[in-house]
C-alpha cells in the first residue's frame, strides 16, 4: 500500500490536535510535525469538508476535532484525503472481473482490502496517540518478518 504525504501528514496533524486539546493554527500544527504549512492547510480544509475537523474563527480560533478522537479511524482519514482504502485500475476489487488464468484475481483484491480494513478501521487516533492497538493489531507488529522490507 502507498500512504502519500496528503494522507501521512494529513493524520500526524490530527494526533497533534488531539494530543493538544484545543483548538490550534495551522501554523502550530505545521511546526509542531515539520510539515509545509500551505500543504497542510489545504489537507485541513479536506478534513474539514469530510467532517474530521471544524474551524472557528477569532482570538481562540483554529481548528478542532469535530467528534472525539476514538470516534476517528485512520481509514476515516485516508478516505477523506486520498479515496478508497484499494483500488484496481480505479475500482473497488468488489467490482473487478477477469477470465481465464486470472479468474480468480479478484478474491485476491478483495482479501487485500479486507486486510487493510481490519486495520485502518480498528485504529483509532486516541489508539496511536496512548500506543495501545488493538490487539490483533498489535500482535502483528511482534512478528519480526512485518519489520524487513521485501
Amino acid at each position: 500500500m502507498h500512504i502519500p504525504a496528503k494522507v501521512d501528514y494529513g493524520i500526524r496533524a490530527l494526533l497533534t490536535l488531539a494530543a493538544a486539546g484545543t483548538p490550534q493554527t495551522a501554523e502550530y500544527l505545521a511546526g509542531e510535525q515539520g510539515l509545509p504549512s500551505r500543504f497542510l492547510g489545504a489537507i485541513l480544509v479536506d478534513l474539514r469538508r469530510a467532517g474530521i475537523v471544524a474551524s472557528q474563527r477569532g482570538a481562540e480560533g483554529g481548528y478542532r476535532l469535530a467528534r472525539s478522537a476514538d470516534a476517528i479511524t485512520l481509514a476515516d482519514v485516508i478516505r477523506a484525503l486520498d479515496g478508497p482504502l484499494a483500488e484496481v485500475r480505479g475500482y473497488r476489487p468488489e467490482a473487478t472481473s477477469y477470465g481465464g488464468a486470472a479468474e480468480h484475481l479478484q478474491q485476491v483484491w478483495v482479501a487485500v482490502q479486507a486486510s487493510l480494513r481490519s486495520v485502518l478501521e480498528k485504529v483509532t487516533l486516541t489508539d496511536v496517540i496512548s500506543g495501545t492497538l488493538p490487539p490483533h493489531v498489535a500482535k502483528m507488529t511482534t512478528d519480526p518478518d512485518a519489520w524487513i522490507s521485501h
